[in-house]
């Protein structure tokens, strides 16, 4: 049967509204954020349930036809755009499976669809007064099921941990076309392999993610928001660890910035200014919070920062005094990725190395990368509460900007060979996608390669799973 034959039909299955060919319809889901990778789709797929995505792939399986599976499409990684390498795919979005979100308020749990939002999810515990976690800044347009395929982080890790510790179990649709359902609340479940656990991470290669249950917690009553100047990523991990012991390790989220990174959101994004008045080398954003109105807490906060200042850790800072103020602190830290694209092009890494060491990893891999690349511009910042670090070089000015993109792999191999000596990981959040499925090969132990690709077999025997992605050619 021809291919155009086999679109038809797959149409057909799919029902009203649940495909489309139209491409202007489709253009938006070809591209992702970082204009990195963009691909093409001869037919968008569009499933509003478990069982009408069952009968998509079970086709697809039965016809070899290869499949790249999509949420919000906010990945870094060209881990969910169709049509990469020459490939021809057929694309999956699961934005249509968002009808179902339900909160078990005495279980502290929350079920949902593959295609809500996080922000839908946060919104519909709040509304329990209680707190869905995962936090990061695409949550208005990232999904259940992608950041279930990627593991995402977020700024929370350090008190909640990745969406991996947040998921108690989902349902799925295999490559076969077979639906597994692990959906569940339990908290101990000991009944051989946990598969809804090898789904999370494995960037759709193994199925299509299409409900999910995770853990609730109790909504956060009373926060502190601070942002701190320090003189050095060390003194950052001292404040770290004192701030934990004060608070009664009630820190929730952690962040490091650098002057540098500061000065381009200030000079590019509207509505921001500095809340301190001074320039310094570093700053910490941090968040002190719980679950009930302490009035201990504030009066351990504020001697925390007097002590902290006295000792001379912290050279200047602001404590948030309203909302509005502590939303402004956090629009600083989360506009820093977006500032960069207004200079120019910038070669990014999204690694983890243990918490301690990472003041010791950005002084090494800072000489390293400037060494080979002389004038570049480093902006390294993100979750030092988690080890995890946005190491991102940027463009030297006036320079050309597809001549600097090119040596994106040897740049990214220098770095990830010393992030491994560190003892660290390549990917702490974003996944492995396209982008990083060689430097995977290339470093990544083989015999937990081969097991990886032995599960893959398995499960996906035609590849018909987002092809091209985690994995390299054999």
């Amino acid at each position: 049967m021809a291919m155009n034959a086999h679109y038809k039909k797959l149409t057909e299955l799919a029902g009203p509204k649940g495909a489309t060919t139209d491409s202007d319809l489709i253009a938006p889901h070809l591209s992702e954020w970082r204009d990195k990778f963009h691909g093409d789709t001869p037919l968008m797929l569009m499933p509003e349930s478990a069982e009408a995505a069952s009968k998509l792939i079970r086709y697809c399986a039965e016809h070899d036809i290869k499949i790249k599976t999509q949420g919000g499409n906010t990945g870094l990684v060209g881990g969910s755009t169709p049509g990469l390498e020459g490939r021809t795919e057929v694309l999956i979005s699961t934005r249509r499976m968002n009808s179902y979100c339900v909160i078990d308020a005495d279980d502290f749990s929350i079920t949902a669809d593959a295609g809500c939002t996080v922000a839908e999810l946060q919104a519909k515990a709040a509304e329990h007064d209680l707190l869905f976690p995962l936090s990061l800044a695409s949550e208005g347009s990232c999904t259940v099921g992608g950041v279930i395929s990627t593991n995402a982080g977020g700024i929370h890790v350090l008190r909640y941990g990745t969406t991996r510790a947040l998921t108690l179990g989902l349902q799925a649709v295999l490559p076969s076309g077979d639906i597994i359902d692990e959906l569940t609340a339990l908290r101990k479940n000991n009944t051989g392999y946990n598969l809804s656990q090898l789904l999370l991470g494995a960037e759709g290669t193994l199925g299509l993610v299409t409900r999910a249950t995770f853990k609730l917690y109790p909504r956060e009553a009373q926060k502190h928001t601070c942002l701190l100047a320090v003189k050095s990523p060390a003194d950052a991990l001292k404040l770290l660890a004192s701030a934990r012991i004060a608070s009664g390790d009630r820190v929730s989220a952690f962040e490091l910035m650098p002057r540098f990174g500061l000065e381009l959101v200030l000079r590019h994004i509207p509505g921001t200014s500095a809340p301190i008045g001074t320039s310094h080398p570093w700053y910490v954003l941090m968040d002190i919070a719980t679950s009930r109105e302490d009035t201990t807490l504030q009066s351990d906060v504020s001697n925390w920062l007097e002590g902290e200042l006295t000792r001379g850790t912290i050279l200047d800072g602001a404590l948030a005094g309203s909302l509005a103020q502590a939303e402004a602190f956090w629009r600083l830290r989360e506009s820093m990725s977006e500032a960069q694209k207004h200079e120019g092009g910038s070669i990014k890494h999204d690694i983890a190395v243990p918490v301690s060491k990472v003041p010791a990893f950005l002084e090494r891999a800072a000489e390293a990368v400037l060494g080979r690349s002389p004038g570049a511009r480093l902006v390294a910042f993100g979750h030092l509460g988690d080890g995890n670090i946005h190491f991102n070089l940027m463009q030297p000015e006036g320079s050309d900007k597809a001549a600097f993109l090119a040596r994106w792999e040897d740049i990214s191999a220098l770095v990830h060979d010393i992030v491994m000596e560190f003892g660290g990981s390549i990917s702490a959040e974003h996944g492995i996608g396209t982008l990083k499925r060689d430097e995977l090969a290339r470093l990544k132990a083989p015999a937990s390669l081969d097991a990886m690709h032995a599960i893959k077999a398995a499960l996906d025997p035609k590849n018909i799973m987002n092809p091209g992605v985690l994995f390299p050619k054999r």
